[in-house]
């Protein structure tokens, strides 16, 4: 049985979490690689778990969406240069 994943941990930079051991950063038992894998909130923000398969844009964002093979897509302004 896997452990529990810890949804918003206190210091998930401490943490490799490539496998269920979840070892220190600095002391990886299972050689996953020569670095520490991340928690999604480190890659993603805060709000990664709210994230799904058909995710809808905030209220008032301003941005056009267009539907793409079910999924919703962004079209955002370009970028001045």
């Amino acid at each position: 049985m896997s452990k529990r994943f810890p949804v918003t941990p206190a210091h998930p930079e401490r943490i490799c979490w490539g496998c269920d051991r979840y070892c220190a950063a600095d002391s990886m038992m299972c050689g996953n690689g020569s670095v520490a894998t991340l928690h999604p909130s480190e890659l993603f923000g805060a709000d990664w778990e709210s994230w799904g398969t058909n995710p809808q844009p905030p209220a008032g964002a301003g941005a056009e969406t267009v539907p793409v093979q079910g999924a919703v897509a962004r079209i955002e302004p370009p970028l001045e240069q």
